[in-house]
């Protein structure tokens, strides 16, 4: 499982904008449509909320891609 590390500036980013700006998406409008599929989940639960505050120390998961919040 490949793992990436994103800063996050400011108190939050936003699920579907987390996906666009790691790269795992091209568009904030494809990451609201892989939330939505229910293929992403945060800290190990599934996550339907597009625009869901993901914060520091948060775990995000997609497929067999990880996203560590820092």
């Amino acid at each position: 499982m490949e793992t990436i590390k994103f800063e996050v500036e400011g108190d939050y980013v936003e699920l579907n904008l987390l996906l666009k700006l790691s790269g795992l998406c091209d568009s904030g409008g494809a990451g609201k449509a892989i939330v939505a599929s229910g293929d992403v989940s945060v800290d190990g639960v599934q996550e339907l909320r597009k625009t869901y505050k993901v914060r520091r120390g948060q775990l995000v998961t997609l497929g067999d891609m990880r996203i560590e919040v820092i």
